[in-house]
This record gives C-alpha cells, structure tokens and sequence, in this order.
C-alpha cells in the first residue's frame, strides 16, 4: 500500500497562470483608463502656469472696469504676474471701448473720523456692565467645530474705574 502519490507536476507557490494573467490584465485596464483621467488632481507646471495667468488677466480686467489704476492693482496683488495683469487690463479696455461700456466706480472705503460733540458728553458703558439681549451663541451638538474661546463672561476685560462724581 502506498501512502504518498507523486504527483506529475511539483507542487507551486505561485497561483494559477489563468489568475495572474486576470489581475495582470485588470492593472493595466485600470492603469490606461486612469492615465487619461484630469480629476486626480495632479497639475503639470504647463496648467499651473496657465491657471496663474488666467487668474492674472482676471484680476486686470477687474481692476479696468472698476477704474483702478494699474499701479494700484499692481500694489493690492503682488502674487500675480505683473504681465498677466497688464494683459487682463489691456484686453478689458479694449473691450470696454468697443462696447461703449462705462467703468463701475468702486467706493472707496472712507476712514472714519471721531464725531465732535459739543454738547453734554455721554457715559460710557464698558462692555461687562451691559446685559446681553440673548445667550451667546454655541455650535450645536455634534458639531465639528471646535469651540475655540472661552464663554463671553470668562474673556470680558476687567471693568473700567468709575468716573469721579462732578462737585455740586
């Protein structure tokens, strides 16, 4: 009686040829069909350098239809090429011409001047003295926001000394 059968071909480690060939086959579909695919997210210098232009020419045309000089562009967006916003700017004068398009002003921010008062002067009230209307506001429960500072009682500036009663 035999205990052992020899088999005709030794043993393998490897899985059958039939498998590799599937998953060899599987990884180059996938491998092909994602090699065309612009949603992964990689930029080559090429898009990137085209993207800042983009945004470059963007930013002049904006600053020509809202009458900024191209000085002041140039001083409110030194990240962007100089070139690309002389371009934009060029481009949208040139469009704004032909089109008989006016430029859209854009206000610009008035600093703020103490009021003079000549009458009787108000008291001040500091902050911790007011009563608030409502709670302050918290996240809801479960959120992902973390609540960063303390309450608005904890973090409330010591109050200021009372002013000296005027004489009678």
């Amino acid at each position: 009686m035999r205990l052992f059968t020899v088999a005709s071909t030794p043993p393998s480690a490897l899985p059958p040829r039939s498998g590799r060939v599937r998953t060899v086959a599987a990884l180059l579909a996938c491998s092909a069909l994602l090699g065309g695919c612009d949603m992964l997210g990689i930029d080559t210098p090429a898009k990137q350098a085209a993207r800042r232009e983009a945004d470059g020419r963007a930013i002049g045309a904006g600053c020509r239809h809202t009458q900024r000089s191209l000085e002041d562009c140039y001083a409110a967006n030194p990240r962007a090429a100089k070139a690309a916003i002389f371009a934009g700017w060029r481009e949208m004068d040139e469009y704004m011409r032909e089109n008989n398009i006016p430029a859209m002003p854009s206000a610009p921010a008035a600093p703020v001047k103490p009021a003079e008062s000549t009458g009787p002067s108000e008291e001040l009230v500091a902050p911790s003295a007011a009563k608030p209307s409502a709670p302050p506001a918290t996240p809801p429960t479960g959120s992902i926001v973390p609540r960063i500072a303390p309450p608005a009682a904890a973090t409330a500036p010591p109050s200021a000394p009372a002013a000296p009663a005027a004489n009678r």
